[in-house]
């Protein structure tokens, strides 16, 4: 990386008093330029931990709001303000409220990928990480609504033995990839284990070896023994995953699995959110409340997440 460039983006940090933060599916750059790289909620709790006053976000548009709905008092910045989530778009405020009246009883868990709206409508948050823990900690005669992705729902359902009401939303990158696209990765490397995302379809989570969230991903590969890994997930983390276990060897499922969002934010466009401030994401205070309330939930039954 340019040192010109690293010695600008300091500069700038410093005098706004900022804090980068980057998901594991950016680009490799922007992750070595952040100050914390990991998984959407982890970033926002470290963010909220953090004494700066300018939150840099390199993600998606809900990752940001998850980071302002935490921390109201600071400002924060999505590079892109195009970065969107299909998944999290797929379902609003107004679909839910529907949903719950047609199951009137029902406790809602929304994933943490979901709009501030969504989150604001729910019982609970959740991560791919806990998202069987939390399911598994609510009361077992109430019916549960899960959004908005089904294939996290489905793996919860599997784990769990619950009988939830799923949403049909689904992550558009990790759907691409395929059962062929396992065997492919197996054939080319037959001693590797395959660690995939629950989001991805059931039939390619049936052939995986473990059932990861990022998070979780960086840590198992960290305690193998193992030298080979097929990842069946954003290809980004595999950055991440080299850096952290230089002695072992990962290969994506797919190359396929790229998401267009993730990929939009570079350091252009941090150091032009750094300069004019911009872009600003906010929650209103009546969703804000509503929605870390679910996510105050979620914490207090797994704290340590």
């Amino acid at each position: 990386m340019d040192e010109q460039l690293i010695k600008r983006i300091e500069r700038l940090k410093n005098d706004r008093g900022a804090v980068i933060l980057a998901h594991n599916y950016q680009c490799g750059e922007v992750q070595d330029l952040a100050d914390f790289s990991g998984d959407s909620l982890g970033l926002s709790i470290k963010a909220a931990e953090t004494d700066a006053d300018v939150i840099v976000f390199c993600g998606v548009q809900f990752m940001a709001e998850t980071a302002a709905i935490l921390s109201p008092e600071k400002t924060v910045l999505l590079p892109e303000k195009s970065a969107g989530c299909p998944m999290a778009d797929m379902i609003n405020a107004e679909q839910l409220r529907q949903l719950k009246q047609d199951h009137p009883d029902a406790i809602v868990v929304c994933y943490v990928n979901s709009t501030a709206e969504v989150k604001a409508e729910s019982d609970y948050c959740c991560t791919s990480a806990n998202a069987v823990e939390i399911v598994n900690s609510l009361p077992a005669d109430k019916r549960i609504i899960f959004v908005p992705d089904r294939n996290l729902g489905q793996f919860v359902a599997e784990r769990t033995g619950r009988d939830l009401v799923l949403w049909p939303g689904y992550c558009t990158t990790h759907v691409v990839i395929t059962t062929d696209d396992i065997a492919s990765a197996r054939a080319q490397h037959p001693d590797a284990i395959v660690m995939a995302h629950p989001e991805c379809t059931a039939p390619v989570r049936e052939l995986a070896d473990e059932l990861l969230s990022t998070g979780q991903m960086l840590k198992f590969a960290a305690r193998s023994t193992a030298k080979e890994f097929i990842v069946a997930t954003e290809i980004g983390i595999i950055h991440a995953l080299k850096k952290q276990n230089p002695q072992a060897e990962f290969f994506g499922a797919t190359q396929r699995a790229i998401c267009p969002n993730m990929k939009k934010i570079t350091l252009d466009k941090v150091i032009g959110s750094l300069e004019d401030m911009q872009h600003k994401v906010t929650v209103p205070d009546d969703i804000r409340i509503k929605a870390k309330k679910a996510l105050d939930r979620m914490v207090e039954i797994l704290p340590a997440q």
